[in-house]
């Protein structure tokens, strides 16, 4: 299933959120232009685990730098398809998530769900050399709050059915679950796999650490609504 857009429209001009697009496919033409230099631009900018856990392994690395890597990681991708499927999402449900907290605070919560979803992953895969990157942990963050701010919402989804293509108006709140169910069960089967921490795929646990983180932050930072006065002002 292919979410193509949600039925609620922008009540705000999501420019937090435009601008974390523009940034992470800015990110991505500046690794292009790296050429052969590309694999050592991703193992700079790119978080490692085991490199964040025991940087005495790396000359060069401290804690500080590695703790750079856990924001810059969030704005780069490994290829095309990586990308365009971060951003369809990013922009499909960024913008409602941005008018419910005010640019500010989505730009905290943003970065902070990314955080947490990269630690996820980094607390499973301790000893793993392997770079991770990519905005999915953030914008898992972002489908877990919009799933709590938003759950009778209608997301427009593509249904490919052999030749057909049909369009379905699917429910905001099962889409998302359906979602988060899809992750944690590859994520268990990811864990069972004797490679795992070993071999390059998939930062499943990301994407479950920065689902729940969304929830949990999204609670914290969404402003407070007045209390209706109980008279009638005339």
């Amino acid at each position: 299933m292919i979410p193509l857009r949600d039925t609620i429209p922008s009540r705000t001009v999501p420019f937090v959120n435009t601008s974390l697009i523009v940034l992470c496919v800015g990110a991505f033409l500046l690794e292009l232009l790296q050429g052969e230099q590309v694999d050592d631009f991703i193992q700079t900018f790119a978080f490692v685990p085991l490199r964040f856990f025991q940087p005495g392994l790396y000359e060069g690395w401290t804690f500080g730098a590695n703790l750079v890597t856990v924001f810059t990681a969030m704005f780069l991708h490994g290829g095309f398809l990586h990308l365009g499927g971060n951003m369809l999402y990013l922009w499909i449900f960024g913008d409602n998530v941005e008018d419910a907290l005010g640019h500010f605070r989505y730009l905290v919560f943003y970065l902070g769900s990314g955080v947490l979803a990269t630690l996820s992953q980094a607390v499973l895969t301790a000893s793993s050399n392997v770079p991770n990157l990519g905005a999915s942990g953030a914008i898992a963050g972002v489908l877990g709050a919009y799933l709590l701010l938003y759950p009778r919402a209608r997301i427009v989804t593509l249904v490919p059915l052999f030749i057909l293509f049909p369009l379905v108006e699917v429910p905001a709140a099962l889409y998302l679950i359906f979602w988060f169910v899809l992750q944690f069960w590859s994520g268990s089967a990811a864990l069972l796999s004797a490679h795992q921490g070993a071999a390059g795929g998939v930062a499943w646990w990301a994407h479950i650490g920065g689902f729940v983180s969304g929830l949990m932050l999204v609670s914290l930072l969404r402003p407070k609504r007045r209390p209706a006065p109980a008279y009638r002002q005339l």
